[in-house]
Formats: structure tokens, C-alpha cells, sequence
């Protein structure tokens, strides 16, 4: 049996994104109790873990589409998760060379789950024009 290599990278992202967000929650628990970390800590662990799970939504679409509206989804989410994990260093709550990693991962992510919608969003131009001639 042949591979879907499509496929195969869903499931390789479903996994790295899912490991992101286990790796929000341990930042989560790792934070400072006072009142400013929780807070902002909420809306990390919101926004990261939520970015996992829209993504297994997005795998299970069944139109591209749907696969659109639900990638758009997941950007939001993992924009608004590098926005809360910069802000975190930048009012000095956490090191930046301690963040730095997340939030390397947290930019790759966001940059392929753009990419990703781009490709589908050109791939239905593309078929709406070629069905038109």
C-alpha cells in the first residue's frame, strides 16, 4: 500500500502540534503564582492548546473550503499564542532565553499553518478558473 505523503504530513503536524501544547501546559505550571502570570498564563494555555485541537478539526474537513475556514482558525490561534508567549518576556515574567525555543516553535507553526491555507485557498482559484474555461 502506497502512502498518502498529504496524509503522512497531516499526521506529522497533528503529532507537533499536539506536543506543542503539552508544552504549553508544562509552561503553565511552571509559572510564577502571582497575579499577572496567571492571567497571562490563561490565555497562553487558551490559545495553545486550542491551536492543537482546531488543527484536528482541520483534518477532518471535508471541503477545501472548510478547510480554509478552519485553517483560519488556527492561525488566529496561534497568532494570538505567540502574542501571549512574547508578552510573557516582555514584561519579564520569563527570561527570554528560557522562551526562546516555544516560541521558535510557536512561529513555525504559525508560518506553515499560513502556508498551508495559502496553497489550498491557490489550489480552489486555480479549479474554479480552469472549471470556468
Amino acid at each position: 500500500m502506497i502512502e498518502n505523503p498529504s496524509a503522512r504530513r497531516a499526521a506529522e503536524l497533528r503529532a507537533r502540534s499536539k506536543a506543542f501544547a503539552i508544552r504549553i501546559v508544562r509552561l503553565f505550571r511552571s509559572l510564577p503564582r502571582t497575579e499577572e502570570a496567571r492571567l497571562i498564563g490563561k490565555q497562553v494555555l487558551r490559545s495553545g492548546t486550542s491551536m492543537a485541537a482546531n488543527y484536528r478539526a482541520v483534518c477532518r474537513s471535508r471541503s477545501t473550503a472548510e478547510f480554509v475556514s478552519r485553517m483560519g482558525i488556527v492561525i488566529e490561534e496561534s497568532d494570538e499564542t505567540v502574542f501571549w508567549l512574547e508578552l510573557l518576556v516582555d514584561t519579564g515574567i520569563i527570561r527570554k532565553e528560557k522562551m526562546d525555543p516555544l516560541l521558535q516553535e510557536a512561529d513555525e507553526l504559525l508560518r506553515i499553518f499560513s502556508a498551508s491555507r495559502h496553497t489550498a485557498r491557490s489550489g480552489a482559484r486555480n479549479q474554479s478558473t480552469n472549471h470556468k474555461s
